[in-house]
């Protein structure tokens, strides 16, 4: 196997700031307890991969490829999820937190986040047709010229949308979370 690519590896409990990771391919491969605290993670492909109990946070995504990557427990505060190459961006989130990242202007259509913590994420612009937001806490969180168009906010909280500034036609909420689409309004709801 040439040593540009990596295939179905299980990586248990390492600590890539004392080992980086070289720029290779990773394909089906899991990482699991792995510490990518502040670490460059610059032109790596993540092809089919899993990240069970993470930290990632920090870490420097330059045209970084997730391809249908699953992030499972992973703590992945403050990245630039919008400095990845976008060509075929792909993942799902559970479990996660993911405070303080930024999905600036992707299209990140069809993704689940399932129980995240999303404080202060950064969705401006973002294509989020057909997202789900299943249990998720939204504090903060920057809608702004985001397309929510059939995404499902049912079970999610905390979040702050203005009709007026996003697309939501055919997004679902339910009636204990509307409020947060009449904030911008200032008015008061009992």
């Amino acid at each position: 196997m040439p040593e540009e690519f990596r295939k179905n590896i299980v990586y248990t409990r390492e600590d890539f700031t004392l080992k980086p990771l070289p720029a290779l391919e990773f394909d089906h491969c899991t990482f699991s307890g792995c510490v990518f605290l502040n670490i460059d993670l610059t032109d790596i492909k993540f092809n089919t991969c899993v990240f069970e109990n993470c930290d990632l946070t920090m870490a420097i995504l330059k045209q970084t490829s997730f391809v249908n990557a699953r992030f499972f427990n992973c703590k992945l505060l403050g990245l630039r999820f919008d400095h990845c190459d976008t060509f075929t961006l792909s993942f799902q989130f559970e479990e996660c937190v993911l405070s303080f990242a930024s999905f600036y202007k992707l299209k990140l259509k069809n993704t689940k986040f399932v129980n995240c913590k999303l404080e202060e994420v950064e969705f401006i612009q973002t294509d989020l047709s057909n997202a789900i937001f299943d249990g998720c806490d939204l504090i903060r969180a920057a809608f702004e010229n985001t397309i929510l168009e059939n995404a499902d906010l049912r079970t999610a909280s905390n979040f702050s949308i203005n009709p007026e500034f996003n697309r939501i036609k055919n997004a679902k909420f339910s009636y204990g979370n509307i409020s947060g689409l009449l904030d911008n309004f200032q008015i008061s709801i009992s």
